[in-house]
């Protein structure tokens, strides 16, 4: 795992440091309920354990080493989580404890991954074009044609 360097603020270590206990946090979690909290009756728990933490496995590597667009993107995964959360907590009262723990890590990664994406990006000069100049560029390219 890389580690802050110094040329980090205060405030962007602390993002970095929620976004990598959540999105650890909630993969340990998401383990641990399918193996041993409440495994599923009729299905293979290792299966299950697998099947639900491969998608927060993709993103892991570049959280690890703290790259700001990985941090970003990593959300849209989050969003499967927080679904499943969402409608568990609506639907089945008697795992609401386990979907309560699960949205409440999901909600720290993607504060943690999207405070710490901005942050950093700044941090590094890493910033998206504004539509304004993208547009004077694609038509100052068509007009010399």
């Amino acid at each position: 795992m890389t580690e802050p360097t110094d040329d980090m603020q205060a405030s962007t270590k602390l993002y970095r440091l929620l976004a990598l206990f959540a999105n650890l946090g909630l993969l340990a979690w998401v383990a641990l309920w399918q193996l041993k909290l409440s495994p599923h009756p009729h299905l293979s728990p290792y299966a299950l354990a697998i099947a639900w933490s491969i998608p927060l496995l993709l993103p892991l590597p570049g959280i690890l080493a703290g790259k700001p667009y990985t941090h970003a993107w990593a959300n849209f995964v989050l969003m499967l989580y927080f679904l499943h959360a969402l409608t568990l907590l609506w639907v089945d009262g008697g795992e609401r404890w386990l979907a309560l723990v699960e949205l409440v890590l999901t909600t720290a990664g993607f504060f943690g991954n999207i405070l710490y994406a901005r942050t950093r990006g700044k941090e590094l000069g890493l910033k998206l074009k504004k539509l304004s100049e993208v547009e004077k560029q694609e038509r100052a390219r068509f007009d010399k044609h």
